[in-house]
């Protein structure tokens, strides 16, 4: 298996994610394993896909909605190769989008703003369909609380810089927010830190696929994990047993392997006993498929 990443893979977060899934996969399934890590270039990602399936690798994950093109260009050579792509809901011949429902925990967030805050803002790296999805689930969860919440979201067109992101955090911070959610790769540590500074230390945040806790252990309220790590072993094992999933792979609430939303209880307000349990009941309505998320 080979895996392509768009940065470095010793930043925690995104990027970490995916390596760590790849170890997984060489441990618990023997396989032999490479990565490459790679700028924000359509070229190079399609160079990387054909070099791995030349080689005769069975699977390259590409870990990002960004490498989606250059897996469809190269698997038109490769038909023995199976392309996954994150953050994807693609689904043509061997090339298969896996997507973590970012939505689904973003709502749960949204919800939580809305019942303890009195503005939010989301900072984001690019504008593309996994960051404004996520965002529309924390948009919805609001505005079942209180529609009239406010809400500001700001896109950095960038998942490095986090002074960007700071930046653009203590801006809405400034205009009242007291929540500001960060979806933007490593460039989000500029959000967490924007929350532990500003303010007096009183704006709230929550840690995004890593848990940043240690960065701003009174500002951060509850942590949302995906264990990629735990969805690819169990995609790449049928893989490896000849199964190559039919359709795309969604990951969401439902899979508690994968996705996990926990709490601060060090928190400087952290999240009531009371309002855990609704989300808890939030939570279930969503598994159930009584509550939406985002626009299918």
């Amino acid at each position: 298996m080979g895996l392509l990443v768009p940065g470095s893979i010793g930043e925690e977060g995104w990027n970490r994610i995916a390596f760590d899934a790849l170890k997984r996969v060489e441990k618990e399934l023997g396989a032999k394993i490479s990565y490459v890590e790679l700028p924000e270039n359509p070229a190079a990602f399609e160079k990387a896909f054909r070099d791995y399936a030349g080689q005769g690798y069975q699977v390259v994950l590409g870990h990002g909605f960004q490498f989606q093109d250059a897996a469809l260009t190269a698997a038109e050579d490769f038909p023995d190769t199976v392309f996954l792509i994150s953050s994807s809901r693609i689904h043509e011949g061997k090339v298969i989008g896996l997507n973590t429902d970012a939505s689904q925990p973003f709502y749960l967030m949204g919800v939580i703003a809305a019942k303890l805050g009195k503005g939010a803002g989301l900072i984001g790296g690019m504008e593309i369909p996994p960051i404004t999805q996520a965002f529309e689930g924390f948009v919805n969860g609001v505005k079942s609380v209180n529609p009239d919440f406010p809400v500001s979201t700001i896109y950095l067109g960038s998942f490095t810089d986090a002074s960007a992101a700071k930046e653009a955090a203590l801006s809405v911070i400034s205009q009242g927010a007291d929540f500001v959610i960060p979806n933007a790769n490593s460039a989000g540590m500029g959000v967490i830190q924007a929350a532990r500074e500003a303010s007096g230390g009183k704006a709230s945040t929550f840690s995004v696929y890593s848990d940043y806790t240690h960065a701003a252990p009174q500002n951060v309220l509850g942590t949302f994990l995906a264990d990629y790590g735990q969805g690819i072993v169990r995609i790449v094992s049928g893989i490896k047993d000849g199964k190559v999933p039919d359709s795309n792979v969604d990951f969401g609430l439902k899979d508690t392997d994968v996705i996990k939303f926990t709490y601060n209880d060090a928190a400087n307000r952290p999240v009531p006993a009371e309002l855990r349990t609704f989300v808890d009941d939030v939570s279930a309505k969503i598994v159930a498929g009584d509550i939406q998320t985002r626009a299918k």
